[in-house]
């Protein structure tokens, strides 16, 4: 965890001089959601590859690019494209620009994320506040020796999800007529989409959604003191007894037909922070 201190210190030491101001506000875009970068007022990008320490995204729809700038009258840094698990990085790596987005000034962390639905009430197109989580990585970002410094060796999860923020997005969502469900986001390894009996495991264990990333983030966002926002779009359904097959083509025209809905709530939050 010392190293980890260390990375992170030269990593702010190779961003700090860039900054106009120091940022508000981190924001992970998703699967197929990085358009939520064109509406920021951006100062500059930096490609992941540029900065010290940062892996890269190798991903379909992942821009793999740090944008600041200003957004909803805040001073944010968008990551445009994130890492997951199944890329083959460590929990570590996955997590550690959240690390930078605390080490930079960050109060709240809001993160965007593709999902399937294994809740009956759920439909593709529709958008999801998360307000509880279930970790089935079989992993945690936490593990290992932990640096005071960073955070508590065993963090509070009561409330992953921030409340305040949960219901600011409620109400922007209210005044801006768009309708959002609100449930629980189940993380899974991937890539390979769920079976039969996977989907069913899931919605009995109390999911309402299934994914493949964003507990991580938000497990280290609860670690160092950022208060954290998720919300999903749904891309297909898994429904176990009607279950039909699945393509990333399709997946990412649903989460771009649904973005600008996702778009309008995260810029009406940003702004009432």
């Amino acid at each position: 965890m010392n190293d980890l201190h260390h990375k992170i210190e030269e990593t702010f030491a190779a961003l700090k001089p860039r900054l106009k101001e120091k940022p508000e506000v981190g924001i992970i875009l998703g699967t197929g959601l990085g358009g939520l970068a064109r509406e920021i007022k951006a100062d500059y990008a930096v490609p992941y590859q540029e900065i010290p320490h940062f892996v890269h995204s190798t991903v379909e729809s992942h821009a793999g690019q740090l944008h600041f700038g200003t957004l909803g009258g805040k001073r944010v840094m968008a990551m445009q494209g994130r890492f997951h698990y199944y890329e083959g990085y460590t929990m570590q790596e996955i997590t550690y620009p959240v690390r930078v987005m605390k080490a930079l000034g960050c109060r709240a962390m809001l993160v965007s994320n593709a999902c399937g639905c294994v809740n009956p009430l759920y439909k593709p197109g529709d958008l999801m506040i998360m307000d509880d989580h279930v970790n089935l990585l079989g992993d945690n970002p936490l593990i290992g020796p932990n640096d005071d410094r960073l955070g508590p060796r065993f963090p509070d999860m009561s409330e992953p999800y921030s409340r305040r923020l949960i219901a600011l997005a409620e109400q922007v969502a209210l005044e801006i007529g768009v309708w959002v469900q609100k449930g629980t986001y189940v993380a899974v390894p991937g890539p390979n989409l769920e079976t039969r009996a996977e989907y069913r495991m899931i919605r009995a264990i109390g999911g309402d959604v299934v994914g493949m990333s964003t507990v991580p983030e938000v497990i280290v966002a609860n670690h160092c003191g950022l208060e954290a926002f998720g919300i999903s779009i749904v891309t297909d359904e898994g429904f176990a007894d009607c279950l039909k097959p699945a393509s990333i083509e399709h997946i990412l025209k649903t989460a771009a037909e649904a973005e600008p809905k996702m778009t309008k709530i995260m810029s009406g939050l940003i702004e009432r922070l």
